[in-house]
């Protein structure tokens, strides 16, 4: 990797970091832009779940004070997730490299779709939501089917997955928006926690563009954390629909 490229990766780094502590969607630019960078398909998603996966944490553990009121269910949650996230990477490491650079294009589209489709999902899940009460906990089994879905999901590709998760969360009928958020961060943090061992121990891992995008990430994050309020969210979203639906052509388009 040149020192050229490597200073691209953290500059658009340090870009996904801002939009994704102010609009969310940061990592539908990631994992195109491995990609132009010369990586293959797999090895550049592998890698962008690897990104992903420190904000995540440190935002799920600043979440423990409400995960901790739910036990049961962050337990359920915890376990779904990790045996999800463990079966969409094997998946992905079974899958053969032409295939799936065949599906990059119509990921991203779904990807896309999601991240447009988030403020209607959000919505309805606080819309159709109230107290949690014991009688929900017969939701709770519909709840870890949808979620074990979404967590294959995560572990093949991703992307998206936040607004899948907050569109499932809703038939517990969780009222509190920081429960919500908690419940969210938990479970992609233990989908992308497995998944990024399992993508270690296999090796196809690109750690130099991987840690120089991550660390981009992490410096952007502050940034659009501190300025969040001199930055308008729905103008980030706008900026991130008109790049991830161009990225999404170009790799329609392209031979």
């Amino acid at each position: 990797m040149s020192f050229i490229q490597a200073g691209l990766l953290f500059l658009i780094g340090c870009v996904c970091g801002v939009l994704n502590s102010i609009a969310g969607g940061g990592g539908i630019i990631i994992f195109p832009t491995l990609i132009l960078a010369g990586l293959p398909a797999i090895t550049a998603n592998a890698t962008g779940t690897i990104i992903s996966l420190p904000g995540h944490l440190v935002a799920a553990v600043a979440y423990r004070q409400e995960l901790q009121r739910e036990k049961s269910l962050c337990g359920l949650l915890i376990s779904v997730g990790l045996l999800g996230g463990a079966l969409g990477a094997l998946l992905l490491l079974w899958l053969p490299a032409n295939r799936f650079d065949q599906l990059v294009p119509y990921l991203l589209l779904v990807a896309m779709l999601l991240f447009s489709f988030n403020d209607t999902i959000t919505a309805r899940v606080l819309a159709n939501s109230k107290e949690t009460n014991p009688d929900q906990r017969k939701n709770w089994l519909k709840v870890a089917i949808l979620q074990f879905i979404v967590a294959i999901y995560g572990g093949f590709y991703g992307l998206g997955i936040s607004f899948l998760i907050l569109a499932t969360l809703q038939i517990l009928g969780v009222k509190d928006i920081q429960l919500i958020n908690g419940l969210k961060l938990l479970l992609i943090s233990c989908i992308y926690s497995l998944a990024t061992a399992i993508f270690i121990r296999s090796g196809i891992v690109a750690w130099e563009q991987g840690l120089v995008m991550m660390a981009g990430t992490i410096i952007g994050g502050y940034m659009g954390a501190k300025y969040a309020r001199q930055l308008q969210p729905k103008l980030m979203k706008q900026l991130i629909t008109i790049i991830g639906y161009s990225i999404t052509c170009y790799f329609f388009m392209r031979p």
